[in-house]
């Protein structure tokens, strides 16, 4: 691993220093440090729950599921789904090549396919929710906890931000206005493309009486 990280806690086995090498060479560094740095605040907060790496969680398949779970945004991860879906199989592709038993592929391929759903994220076991509350807490450090005295700018030193959070969202829109398919209506990707182009989203009605339909609305006359 880079001296540059030579103070951080990052798990060194040799399938993280793998994984780690093909994410930093695949992705915009901004989204690459985010992903780093979503490991150290998720292992942060998951130590203020009263959670140990190694007693309480596996604390490889909590790195990469940090450190993969915007694989999706990277040029190899663009494909036709969502880029949370695309990230997960481009991560379980990656690890599986590897020799990572089924397994642990699986924890790590539901960690990314949930990171953008948080309120389930979190009901799982703790190297999904950890992922989650993480990334989370990287773009945005809300909550009760509070991060010990210089414990944020020794991460900035190694893992500058970059410009992190308008970087991820011109990538995720980037990505949906040339395949419009991987940002439907209501999901976070959709809320930026219609952030950024005002498009207007169907009604409920009007989805549910599109072509084809079962034609529920029909007849059908509001309670007062």
């Amino acid at each position: 691993m880079d001296d540059v990280y030579a103070e951080l806690l990052f798990p060194r086995t040799g399938i993280a220093l793998s994984a780690m090498r093909f994410v930093k060479g695949i992705e915009d560094p901004a989204i690459f440090n985010h992903s780093m740095r979503s490991y150290l605040y998720g292992r942060f907060l998951g130590e203020q729950q009263g959670l140990q790496p190694g007693r309480d969680y596996d604390d490889e398949l909590l790195f990469l599921g940090c450190l993969l779970h915007d694989a999706g945004l990277s040029p190899e991860g663009n494909g036709d789904q969502p880029f949370d879906i695309d990230g997960a199989d481009l991560a379980a592709r990656f690890l599986t090549d590897q020799g990572v038993s089924p397994e642990r592929v699986e924890v790590v391929w539901d960690a990314i396919a949930l990171h953008l759903h948080y309120e389930i994220a979190i009901r799982k076991r703790p190297e999904i929710a950890l992922v989650t509350a993480g990334a989370g807490f990287d773009l945005g450090p809300e909550g009760p906890h509070t991060l010990p005295a210089g414990y944020a700018d020794r991460i900035h030193a190694s893992l500058p931000r970059l410009h992190a959070a308008p970087v991820l969202y011109d990538t995720i829109v980037g990505q949906a206005l040339d395949k419009p398919h991987k940002a439907p209506p209501f999901s976070m990707p959709g809320e930026l493309v219609r952030q950024q182009t005002h498009a207007v989203w169907p009604t409920w009605e009007q989805l549910m009486t599109q072509s084809p339909s079962w034609n529920d609305y029909d007849g059908y006359q509001p309670k007062a």
